[in-house]
């Protein structure tokens, strides 16, 4: 049955998309501004995104940024499909509550509890501080993430298959990876995209992590907005968004072909 949407729900929709889609669209805009001011339209140009490959603070701080968050979203997917399995298949066992708590509590934690309680750990054990207490501080709350996507997934996975792999003389860590990690392995990928936007995303626990050398690019960037918005800024800002958008494109077209290599399958 069809049901045409009344003008509030267009009206409503309009003005949600707008208030969220509106200042990122001025933002791309204004990246091509020939003017040095941000606000006044000088012109179409590409200038401020060559100007922005010379600014080595921006780009160094840009390769911290990807080489954290590649790090980080890699181990914290590891951690966080182990955590996922242990809450999933080893049932009610001794500390489960414990654990459990454990893993979800970050989800919940304020980022500056989180990052100020990271920070004194790494002073009382004298850790100095840099990238990898930047990787360890995202992947403390990044595994929680990644462990609640794959333990959704496998919920429903049907064990089944591992116990028929397994009555067939496959030994169990050979099943794991032959049969279940192919079958969950979309919910893997994608706690693994969301650990590494999360990664890519954070400035308040980094701001409590970080040290010499080792400034990424949300806190670079808002180092210098504190002075005022510049050109670069935007460019940069634009660059992020469309690699953010390639990423949801490719991850939409991958799952539409999988659903429809399944059902040809399946017919």
């Amino acid at each position: 049955m069809n049901r045409k949407m009344s003008w509030f729900n267009v009206t409503s929709l309009t003005f949600g998309f707008a208030f969220l889609y509106l200042p990122i669209l001025i933002l791309i805009i204004y990246s091509f501004n020939e003017s040095r001011l941000v606000t006044v339209w000088g012109g179409f140009s590409t200038r401020w995104y060559g100007e922005l490959f010379q600014n080595e603070g921006l780009m160094d701080a840009a390769w911290v940024t990807a080489r954290v968050a590649f790090v980080s979203a890699t181990i914290a997917t590891i951690f966080g499909t182990m955590a996922a399995i242990v809450l999933v298949r080893l049932g009610r066992f001794k500390g489960r509550t414990l654990f459990n708590g454990m893993i979800y509590a970050p989800l919940v934690m304020p980022e500056v509890i989180t990052g100020l309680s990271l920070l004194l750990l790494f002073v009382a054990m004298g850790f100095a501080r840099g990238f990898w207490t930047v990787v360890i501080a995202h992947i403390t709350f990044s595994m929680c993430y990644v462990a609640v996507v794959v333990q959704s997934r496998l919920i429903t996975f049907d064990e089944s298959l591992e116990e028929a792999a397994q009555d067939l003389g496959c030994p169990p860590g050979k099943s794991f990876f032959l049969i279940t990690l192919p079958v969950i392995l979309p919910a893997v990928l994608a706690g693994w995209m969301l650990a590494f936007t999360l990664s890519l995303d954070d400035l308040v626990i980094a701001s409590f992590a970080t040290g010499p050398g080792a400034t990424t690019l949300p806190i670079k960037i808002y180092s210098q907005i504190r002075l005022g918005v510049t050109p670069e800024i935007n460019a940069i800002c634009t660059i992020l968004i469309a690699l953010v958008a390639l990423g949801i494109i490719t991850a939409s077209l991958a799952s539409k072909h999988r659903m429809m290599r399944a059902g040809q399958e399946a017919n």
